[in-house]
């Protein structure tokens, strides 16, 4: 290996032009992330290049979602860079939510210089010398995790890493590339074949085609083909691994020959058209009572790329107790059943080949019909527009091939029981680990990688945490809406503490803040609205709509507003039966017109603990 110099060798480059040319022949057209003394060439070589385009983030947390989002939209691989130090520990957090979701994310991360490690360097994590070992931080949340030495072994490690990121179960990768080897030369590869956007990843696995079908378990599939041709009533419970494998038309098609309810995982509302007659709604704690109804109705229950995590099966674990499972996909399931792994599209075929051609109609079914809520805690304070307002605004005007990344908290509880999916679009909601703040990066990566218009719901909760990151969109033009459900609040942590606690505490409760009015003073150029009705709102996101560029809207929201998560749900309906008073409106009714099949009432069920 040797260093730069001022008179190159001929046939040689950079090891960063030469990553900067690979990651393009892998399709990839955006890098994300903070510049820094030990990733700085890596940018150089990315400018340079042409091929890719390099955004800079705000926080490195951002950077690592908007490769999320980039990945989640487009199907390919997602890039983050950082450099050495606290920029390389901002990437845990992100890094884990896209190990949890499993996303396809490489993130190169800058070290300092091999001869300085262990001898005091700035940032030093080498593991030597009493510093910490980066690989140790990285490890466990990615599918690879490798020290680039030298020039030369990027040639075997690189490849690896974007073929782990990309094999079931999915997820990221990390490089760790110190500043001498990002500036190594080397000699130039023998291919001098020029960047496909989309193209294969080297190293990657190829496509799985109709005659790899005999690596399935056929045992299995015949188990699992066997019982489904024999039920009568099938509710198919679809997960994001649908759209991660890009297999919408296969399970559209499973499900039209089995007759079959489609419900989806909260993460996962655009993996089936949320307004076709089979479509039963939004399984779990953020979910739909119709999709419990069907539970019970059913003789089986088909989980198809979802493993049902406790928030897509909260309140249903008594039905799925007696009722047979199968399970579709990469990744054994959280609940017993008869399992059939292997890459979804092609067990999706397989089975649906083993299944009479015929359409079958779904028996009826009352649909995602929203749950009745209690009322507010407590009177609404000032001008708020209530979240069911808000999101039929946000429906209304939303563009049919738009994204929709929603948040974590109150908003995001609503809109996910609420917003169908754009029927051309994703419909994203980070669920791995629920970090607030994550749509802000997302929204950003997906808007410059797809050129669409992408909502972001959030709170100001997660606006306080990464909404800087508007900042971000507004310096690259990003397509992207903001829409801030501003309830001056950690809402949903204090009607916990209320709850659950009894507490008097208003630490969650926070003076009013004029979001709209901060945004615009700091970006003169942003096309920022304060809606203070739902009509407000749905003009100011349709001019949004019409224009190229950001918008930010902002409304204010009751904190006390009972969203519909099942938690709080119990919580706010089992404090007044434990004194003997009447529910709040509408919960007594909705457990009278859940029919005849349903084995047990809301106070029955008790209270659900997530989070």
């Amino acid at each position: 290996m040797s260093t730069t110099s001022d008179a190159p060798e001929a046939g040689t480059t950079r090891l960063v032009d030469h990553l900067a040319a690979e990651l393009a022949r892998a399709g990839v057209t955006h890098l994300f992330g903070v510049g820094g003394a030990n990733i700085e060439d890596l940018y150089d070589a990315v400018h340079r290049g042409g091929a890719i385009r390099g955004v800079v983030a705000k926080h490195e947390f951002s950077a690592v979602t908007m490769a999320d989002g980039c990945a989640r939209t487009t199907g390919r691989l997602g890039v983050v860079a950082a450099t050495s130090g606290g920029g390389a520990m901002n990437l845990v957090p992100g890094l884990a939510e896209a190990y949890a979701s499993r996303v396809p994310v490489l993130a190169v991360v800058g070290q300092p210089p091999t001869g300085q490690e262990g001898l005091g360097a700035f940032q030093d994590s080498s593991g030597r010398a009493g510093s910490f070992d980066a690989r140790a931080v990285f490890a466990p949340v990615s599918r690879f995790c490798a020290r680039v030495d030298d020039a030369d072994s990027l040639r075997e490690l690189l490849p690896r890493a974007i073929a782990a990121a990309q094999a079931d179960p999915r997820g990221p990768a990390v490089l760790l590339l110190p500043k001498d080897v990002q500036q190594a030369r080397i000699r130039l590869p023998d291919h001098q074949t020029a960047p496909t956007p989309g193209g294969p990843a080297p190293g990657a696995s190829p496509a799985p085609t109709a005659s790899s079908s005999a690596r399935l378990d056929t045992e299995a599939l015949a188990a699992a083909s066997g019982t489904l041709h024999e039920a009568e009533r099938v509710l198919v419970i679809a997960g994001e691994g649908v759209a991660a494998a890009d297999a919408r038309a296969e399970l559209a098609e499973l499900a039209r020959r089995l007759g079959a309810w489609v419900a989806v995982t909260p993460d996962a509302k655009d993996v089936f058209d949320n307004r076709d007659p089979r479509f039963a709604g939004v399984a779990g704690v953020m979910g739909h009572a119709n999709v419990e109804d069907c539970l019970r109705r059913a003789d089986v229950c088909l989980l198809v790329g979802t493993r049902l995590p406790l928030l897509a099966r909260g309140g249903l674990d008594r039905a799925l107790a007696t009722t047979e499972v199968v399970c579709l996909g990469p990744e054994p399931p959280f609940v017993a059943g008869c399992e059939v792994g292997g890459d979804l599209r092609q067990v999706l075929r397989a089975v649906t080949d083993r299944l009479p051609s015929r359409s079958r109609a779904c028996p009826r079914h009352a649909g995602p019909l929203p749950t009745p809520l209690p009322g507010t805690a407590s009177p609404a304070r000032g001008r708020t527009v209530p979240h069911a307002q808000a999101v039929a605004a946000v429906e209304a005007a939303l563009p049919d091939d738009a994204h929709v990344f929603v948040d974590a908290g109150n908003a995001g509880a609503s809109a996910i029981h609420l917003l169908p999916a754009p029927p051309h679009g994703r419909f994203v909601v980070a669920v791995g680990m629920g970090g607030m703040g994550y749509t802000f990066g997302a929204g950003i990566g997906a808007a410059l990688a797809t050129g669409r218009r992408t909502y972001v719901l959030a709170g100001d909760g997660a606006f306080f945490m990464h909404g800087m990151e508007v900042h971000t969109a507004v310096e690259y033009a990003a397509p992207v809406t903001f829409v801030i459900f501003n309830n001056h609040a950690h809402a949903m942590c204090a009607m916990r503490e209320e709850f659950l606690q009894g507490s008097g505490r208003r630490s969650d409760l926070f003076r009013r803040t004029d979001l709209a009015a901060g945004v615009a003073a700091a970006f003169p150029s942003l096309q920022v609205t304060d809606a203070r009705d739902a009509e407000q709102l749905r003009l100011a996101l349709l001019r949004g709509n019409a224009g190229d560029g950001p918008a930010f809207v902002a409304l204010d929201c009751d904190p006390r507003e009972i969203p519909p998560f099942l938690p709080l749900q119990s919580f706010a309906e089992a404090a007044p039966a434990a004194q003997g008073t009447q529910v709040p409106h509408g919960t007594q009714a909705a457990d009278s017109a859940e029919g005849t099949d349903r084995k047990e009432s809301a106070n029955e069920r008790g209270v659900v603990h997530v989070g």
